[in-house]
């Protein structure tokens, strides 16, 4: 646990209590709920997380004020970069975009906006005067203890630190790297495009020439390159949420949860990726409880006690997880509460309201639990068997779910596949996509995943398989899936079109893009054209297609990823622009102050020389002080110097940005059919 320092205690009441304001015009009406929940995620984050979001907030409505729309859009932008969680919140919540033309503003709104950027920029400028976190200096502690943990229980001294914010991630990573870790950390991410992360992935890369570890997708390979560099050369991790699905670190026995999510579900994520197959310790997990919220003290509780997330048998399984149907709105259920309760009496009431209703259902899901597993196990099984453990061998990925269908899609007739142990045997060989202790008589076989050539030759297969027109019949009632989504679209038809397309520059950037309608001329949005996919239907061959208006609908995504990609470019070049600029002013600042200096020691030196009577004494001083006047002339050449590297930076910078701006696209038709939803 730790105590915030008062300065933090002061931030984090006025940011509150703007929260609670009835009325924000930094935050749309239709975005009211999810943006404040995800404002108090970065408030509970760090100081440093807080400080962005603000001034992303003051950025936005200063530019409401020039109705610059576009960088409104671009400033609210900043805010989904540093959470990365927040496109996901935003699919699950189905929250609408804040993209809806402005109206004219109002003089009494224009100075609404005003005062609220005044209140903004104050917060922010508190939240910057505020260098060190107190929950920062606990981790250190924290560390220690776990390591210490990791030893006695036979572990390997290596941990994971999760946070909800990049801004937060560089914090820790430079807290750490000042506090004996230097060197031995490495960043996880949903860009992974840091330089230390490009250097170990271009490492890993030139270590696994001419092997099948190279899968040729440049974001695959470098979470694979910065997976092994965790695992053979470094101590700590630092990851944001995109390291909590789809990686396994069963090397790794330390779990910080630097920020703690309030959805369950995530926190059960987090710590599947170190409770995989292979791991030979227990996990120790580490979580930070403010001892001065009682809200935060209820939320850890409720998540300890009822969701059984941090210790006992039956943790985390899906039964108890159950009693919540969604994690967002369970969050913000949550949420509610830091809102409208200011008093411990109000927290508590409320907290135990919650509690209450969540308790009955998942206190009645778990003891079915225990009764079926002392039912069908022996009682050596039954005391070593954790939920959470054989969910994590036995549940797939969206990844490896894919994979599974496609690679029986392909190999049908070819192959006998066995969908209870996820293996299939093909030409006398055993694949198994899960290993695990269920199925001893095909632990033999071949670990089957996507870098596996077999997988390999299977994917390229399908990339060059051309796909002929066809109408499709998704069956929705019968999937036994809740799709909020698509169930507008049950009963009703139309058409979709897939098209592959890639933007060369410095790098590849690759898209698939949909363009779809209903027959009654209703667009659908990516999400709904990719979550019809995830539904089991029907196909027929079909030919009279009419694609012209979803080839509009293409052409015009073409146009918003190339302004997104110039967008995005942009902001790189004013961004590494003032930082060479303020590097700059630093540097010359500090060279002048000690230019200055040592004008006065010079002028000091000749003084005393003209004052001293003996001739020793006169050379000697003079000689000091033409010691001095060189080192003040080797500084001014340094001056000079630093002001023509921050030229050629410049020049580099430029070189940069007009090597992006040289932009080469690649087209190519993946898809065209009929499709309805019954």
């Amino acid at each position: 646990d730790f105590v915030p320092t008062p300065d933090e205690e002061v931030l984090y009441e006025m940011v509150s209590e703007y929260l609670r304001r009835p009325n924000l015009m930094a935050l749309p009406a239709s975005q009211r709920s999810l943006m404040t929940l995800i404002m108090r995620k970065l408030l509970a984050s760090s100081t440093f997380a807080i400080a962005g979001a603000l001034d992303s907030l003051a950025k936005k409505l200063e530019r409401r004020l020039k109705a610059d729309q576009k960088r409104v859009a671009a400033a609210a932008q900043e805010i989904a970069e540093d959470f990365e969680a927040f496109a996901e919140y935003v699919e699950e919540t189905e929250t609408p975009e804040d993209d809806e033309p402005q109206a004219p503003l109002t003089v009494e709104v224009k100075d609404a906006i005003r005062l609220e950027i005044l209140d903004l920029r104050g917060f922010f400028e508190s939240a910057m005067q505020i260098t060190q976190n107190a929950k920062g200096e606990a981790l250190l502690q924290a560390l220690d203890a776990g390591f210490a943990m990791a030893r006695e229980l036979g572990g390997a001294e290596r941990a994971i630190i999760f946070t909800e914010s990049r801004r937060t991630q560089n914090y820790v990573l430079k807290l750490l790297s000042e506090n004996g870790y230097a060197g031995k950390i490495v960043l996880f991410n949903g860009t992974n495009t840091d330089p230390i992360a490009k250097q170990i992935y271009t490492d890993w890369k030139t270590g696994n020439a001419g092997t099948d570890r190279i899968t040729g997708s440049r974001s695959a390979d470098t979470r694979a390159a910065l997976v092994e560099h965790f695992r053979k050369n470094a101590k700590i991790m630092i990851a944001t949420e995109a390291a909590a699905e789809g990686i396994n670190l069963q090397f790794c026995s330390l779990v910080v949860n630097y920020d703690l999510p309030w959805n369950p579900q995530r926190i059960e994520q987090r710590i599947g990726r170190c409770h995989r197959y292979g791991q030979k310790h227990d996990v120790v997990v580490v979580n930070f409880l403010n001892r001065n919220n009682a809200a935060d003290q209820r939320v850890f509780e409720l998540l300890s006690e009822k969701f059984q997330l941090f210790k006992g048998v039956f943790g985390a399984s899906d039964e108890v997880l159950g009693a919540i149907e969604s994690g967002v709105d369970f969050e913000k259920r949550i949420v509610e509460i830091y809102q409208s309760c200011r008093t411990p009496g109000q927290i508590q009431a409320a907290f135990d309201a919650l509690q209450a209703e969540l308790g009955a259902e998942i206190d009645a899901n778990l003891k079915n639990t225990r009764q079926k597993l002392l039912e069908h196990f022996d009682s050596e099984v039954a005391e070593k068997l954790k939920v959470y453990e054989a969910q994590s061998k036995e549940a797939l990925d969206r990844y490896e779910a894919l994979l599974w269908r496609m690679t029986r899609h392909l190999l049908e007739g070819r192959a006998e596949f066995n969908d209870e142990c996820l293996c299939f045997t093909h030409n006398a060989e055993t694949y198994c996509l899960k290993a695990g202790d269920k199925h001893r008589e095909l632990q033999t076989g071949h670990q089957y995943r996507l870098n596996h050539p077999l997988a390999q030759s299977l994917v390229k297969e399908a990339k060059e398989r051309e796909l002929e027109p066809a109408e499709i019949v998704f069956d929705y009632s019968g999937s036994g899936r809740n799709i909020s989504i698509l169930k507008p679209l049950v009963g009703q038809s139309g058409i979709l079109t897939a098209q592959f397309f890639s933007v060369c520059a410095l790098e590849a950037e690759d898209y698939i893009l949909f363009g779809a309608l209903t027959d009654s001329g209703e667009p659908l949005d990516d999400d709904q054209c990719r979550r019809l996919f995830d539904l089991p239907g029907a196909a027929n061959a079909f030919t009279a297609m009419n694609t012209k208006d979803t080839k509009a609908i293409l052409d015009r995504k073409q146009k918003e990823v190339m302004g997104d990609i110039s967008e995005r470019n942009a902001r790189f070049f004013e961004e590494e622009m003032d930082k060479l600029e303020k590097w700059a002013e630093d540097v010359k600042q500090s060279l002048e102050i000690k230019l200055k200096q040592l004008d006065v020691d010079i002028k000091i030196k000749k003084a005393e020389a003209r004052k001293v009577l003996e001739l020793e004494k006169k050379v000697m001083l003079q000689r000091q002080a033409k010691k001095l006047e060189s080192i003040r002339n080797d500084m001014r050449m340094n001056l000079f110097q630093s002001q023509d590297e921050v030229d050629q930076k410049k020049e580099a910078l430029l070189q940069t940005v007009e090597s992006r701006l040289r932009q080469n696209t690649v087209t190519q038709e993946l898809m065209c059919v009929r499709w309805s939803i019954t």
